[in-house]
This record gives C-alpha cells, structure tokens and sequence, in this order.
C-alpha cells in the first residue's frame, strides 16, 4: 500500500462553504429523535478521544456523510468539543433501505 502525503492545509468545513449553514427540518427531527434515543448515562473520558461509528446505509450512500450530523448530536448531548477527537473509525454496512442504523462508541486515548 502506497502512503501519499501533501503539505496542504486541508480545508475546513466552515472555510468550504460561504454564509451560514441552516439547519433543514429533516436535520431538526434526526436531532430531536436522537436526543431522546441516546442514553442519557453515556461517559465521555476526560483527555482525547477515539471514535468507532457504524452506519448501516444503502449501497448508494456515501460512507462518510453521516458523520458530521451524528457528531455534532453527540457532543451536544454529552456536552463535550469534537477538537478532543483524534482518532476515528467510520464502517460503512451496507443495508436494504429502510433498515438504517447507526452504531458508535467513545474511548479515551492513552
């Protein structure tokens, strides 16, 4: 396997984009439903983090679009910065549509 590294700055999301990103209805119901779905004594390690997510998608979905909404509900939720996230794992499933499902978990990193 062939390693390639380029001495560019990668570019943000917030530099990607001009003007403010507003949220679609869609986003606000996902992010409703998942604040009640997600277990309220979850613990968040203090120092950096890994991330492992699972995403049981369709074949057409692209595997890392989930991410980013996801995270951004976590770290409201448990009340913690997603800059602590060092490392992360993102598998793509691939499902039957309608039987979606996401799957994660949060360590410490020594």
């Amino acid at each position: 396997m062939m390693t390639v590294q380029l001495h560019i700055k990668p570019l943000s999301a917030n530099a990607a984009f001009k003007g403010r990103k507003f949220k679609t209805t869609a986003y606000k119901n996902y992010e409703k439903a998942l604040m009640m779905l997600l277990p309220a004594n979850y613990e968040i390690p203090e120092g950096p983090l890994e991330v492992f997510y699972e995403f049981g998608i369709t074949a057409t979905s692209d595997w890392d679009n989930p991410i980013k909404q996801l995270q951004d509900i976590l770290c409201k939720r448990y009340n913690f910065d997603d800059r602590r996230i060092l490392k992360g794992t993102v598998t793509k499933k691939v499902v039957s549509s309608g039987k979606g499902y996401l799957q994660f978990s949060i360590r410490g990193m020594k």
